[in-house]
């Protein structure tokens, strides 16, 4: 009870007072978790279909999935359309924020509008216009039309990320720099990167992230050999429905745990820089 009459706020809030929303973000979490702890178990099922709880346990869907060329194949477009694309987008998504932390006024606005303009647009509608643009360029049905794709839709994520770690930085810095001789290239390489580091990195792994779970864009202009691991599951949901789709599914559970511990590990260590 003592702990329920602690204030919360500036403005005297008790924790009490905020039974109603803590049960509520409680309900939203278990609505958004409790599924995934279902999939975890049926994908040990030894059923030919899905089911929960499973009747008898085993592993042969794992090796169901490992032992696929066609799962691999997938898995392995996967991390290199991810992995190029998380380049690409950390690449022009910092010197875009750079960029814009430079200038002001309606044409910044502008610019970073558009380069927020794939997070704030539904999905399905980037998805149709990039097929339509894709197919009068010929990219559709290729790797490299993917990577382009899915660059833009993680350059937000990079943006947002090093753009907070632009506010907390000096720019005298970089300007004493300057004054001593150093050209506006390398003071940025040498003084300015290297205490966005943690920022760039948090943005890496957002970007990847949307790389690596997006599957509206690869339904559209990928398919046969260029198809995705997103895009392969929700294939055999619809075709098939065997439990291998869950235990690829608790595989990416574990790696998204995995890099929500690492990026808790980034935010912690930004925040006992800034300290």
């Amino acid at each position: 009870m003592l702990g329920l009459n602690k204030t919360v706020t500036p403005t005297q809030i008790t924790h009490g007072q905020r039974l109603w929303l803590y049960a509520l973000a409680g309900l939203v979490l278990a609505f958004l978790i409790i599924p995934c702890l279902i999939v975890i178990p049926m994908s040990f099922s030894a059923s030919q279909y899905l089911e929960f709880p499973p009747r008898e346990w085993s592993l042969r869907w794992y090796q169901a999935y490992l032992g696929s060329p066609e799962w691999m194949a997938a898995t392995w477009m996967t991390f290199k359309v991810a992995i190029c694309s998380t380049f690409i987008a950390t690449l022009f998504g910092t010197l875009a924020a750079y960029a814009l932390a430079q200038v002001r006024g309606g044409l910044a606005v502008l610019v970073r509008g558009l380069i927020m303009l794939p997070m704030l647009v539904p999905i399905i509608l980037v998805a149709v216009g990039v097929f339509f643009v894709y197919s009068r360029t010929g990219l559709n049905n290729s790797v490299s039309g993917l990577i382009l794709a899915h660059s833009v839709l993680a350059m937000p994520f990079v943006l947002i990320a090093v753009g907070n770690g632009l506010q907390g930085f000096d720019m005298n810095q970089e300007m004493a720099a300057r004054s001593l001789g150093a050209s506006r290239t390398w003071a940025f390489v040498s003084v300015t990167l290297p205490q966005l580091r943690l920022s760039i990195f948090s943005g890496a792994l957002f970007a990847f992230i949307a790389s690596f779970d997006e599957v509206v864009v690869a339904l559209f202009i990928v398919s046969g050999d260029s198809s995705t691991l997103p895009r392969k599951m929700f294939a055999n949901i619809r075709d098939q429905i065997d439990p291998t789709v869950a235990a690829v599914s608790t595989l990416m559970i574990g790696l998204s745990l995995v890099l929500l511990v690492v990026m808790q590990r980034i935010k912690r260590r930004q925040l006992e820089e800034t300290a």
